[in-house]
């Protein structure tokens, strides 16, 4: 066979196998989620995936992503899949602090002001998302990568908000996270920056307009399932913004 033809063979295979692997995935988060089934059959086993080519870390991640039939319990798994594909340690429980959920739905949040007489316009893209008529859970914004990857979370449904106020507080203001889709293996570094949503929305986390369009969430209901881990960097070393590589070592 000519070699020609056997690499476009082999694309259309390694196409195949992403289509059907993002199928599979999508039904297994979203019985998780929705249906809440304590036992979900596994995606499938490693050795029924054939690529014929090298993978990138991002589709390796996705590979190891799809051996999770139960993303809330099954955290310590997934933390092991961060260190192992990016090189990043990520934690559902960090300092001892923990939210409500470490995987849930996401939905689309408006640019946040940085400033008194901020508008959308001055964002630069994603114009159409509007701008909070208000200042966030901290304040105005101050960084603009800050504001660019910023996350919403469900902090005032945590049982010691109120008797851990101060606390809390301080520990969550612009606290450095790790956001995945886990249909697409797209992962982004953001930090908390806003409380919310609120728990009739269906929602559980909230995500700027960069998040939503990277993530690939930014269209239809512009919302939809992510794992949202806390990153271990002390050193603030790790950069916001997209993560489609391992971090190197210091």
């Amino acid at each position: 066979m000519p070699e020609s033809i056997r690499a476009k063979l082999k694309v259309k295979h390694l196409n195949s196998q992403a289509r059907l692997g993002k199928f599979l995935l999508t039904s297994a988060f979203a019985g998780t989620l929705f249906l809440g089934a304590p036992q979900i059959p596994a995606l499938s086993a490693p050795e029924q995936i054939h690529f014929d080519v090298k993978l990138n870390s991002r589709q390796q991640f996705l590979l190891d992503l799809q051996k999770i039939t139960d993303p809330q319990n099954q955290e310590q798994e997934i933390s092991d899949i961060y260190l192992k594909n990016f090189n990043l340690k990520a934690y559902a429980k960090y300092e001892g602090e923990r939210l409500n959920r470490s995987y849930g739905l996401i939905g689309a949040e408006q640019h946040m002001p940085r400033f008194p007489g901020d508008t959308a316009e001055q964002h630069g893209q994603f114009i159409q998302s509007g701008i909070t008529p208000g200042k966030g859970a901290w304040g105005y914004v101050p960084d603009v990568e800050k504001e660019k990857y910023y996350v919403a979370v469900q902090t005032l449904y945590l049982p010691d908000w109120t008797t851990r106020l101060a606390y809390l507080r301080d520990w969550y203001k612009y606290r450095k996270v790790v956001v995945t889709n886990p249909v697409n293996g797209k992962t982004i570094i953001a930090v908390v920056a806003d409380s919310g949503p609120s728990w009739w929305t269906g929602k559980h986390f909230g995500g700027s307009p960069e998040i939503m369009a990277y993530l690939g969430l930014n269209v239809g209901m512009q919302k939809g399932p992510v794992v949202l881990f806390f990153v271990d960097d002390p050193g603030d070393k790790i950069p916001l913004g997209p993560l489609e590589e391992p971090l190197k070592n210091d």
